[in-house]
């Protein structure tokens, strides 16, 4: 008999800045990873968007995201920039511990945000697929999207491998 796996979805605190650090370090190459300084500042500057997965063991995951605008593209290693006017909820950067892989944690921190979009009112969420996952976003209901403008097209550029932006509606029926 399986057991279900049982961990807390929750905001993310500066107090979790280490152990998020260290899922980071723990999935990503380290011409990925991103300073802790940067990633306290994202913390910060969408408070109400960025997500860790707590399980008996600590953090097991997280999802940063923050409220954007369509076909904008968050460089690594830079700061959030939430817009006021926002059209899309931006997930930047999901992570789960190999602890806690195969356990649907990854789509559990995915429909948690993308709810809190849809409390924001927000139509769209969009994100940059890396590391060959663009098969689980679009499982998920995203879809490839072209950038039109340039920082935007340098920004997708920067990332190593072949990086994919791609968007779903908000308004398709929620993850489950």
């Amino acid at each position: 008999m399986q057991h279900e796996y049982s961990c807390e979805l929750r905001p993310m605190r500066p107090a979790d800045l280490d152990a998020v650090l260290h899922v980071q370090a723990a999935c990503y190459p380290v011409s990925m990873q991103e300073p802790a300084a940067i990633v306290l500042s994202r913390m910060r500057a969408a408070p109400g968007s960025c997500a860790v997965a707590v399980d008996a063991e600590g953090v097991c995951g997280y999802l940063f995201a923050y409220p954007s605008r369509l076909g904008v593209v968050t460089p690594l290693d830079a700061p959030f920039a939430p817009a006021l006017e926002a059209d899309t909820l931006y997930l930047h950067d999901l992570a789960v511990a190999p602890r806690a892989h195969g356990r649907g944690l990854a789509r559990r921190l995915v429909a948690h945000l993308l709810e809190h979009g849809r409390s924001l009112g927000l139509p769209t969420s969009s994100l940059v697929s890396v590391q060959d996952t663009a098969p689980f976003w679009a499982a998920l209901g995203y879809r490839e999207a072209e950038v039109a403008c340039p920082q935007a097209r340098a920004a997708l550029a920067g990332y190593p491998g072949t990086a994919r932006y791609m968007r779903r509606s908000l308004r398709q029926e929620p993850l489950t």
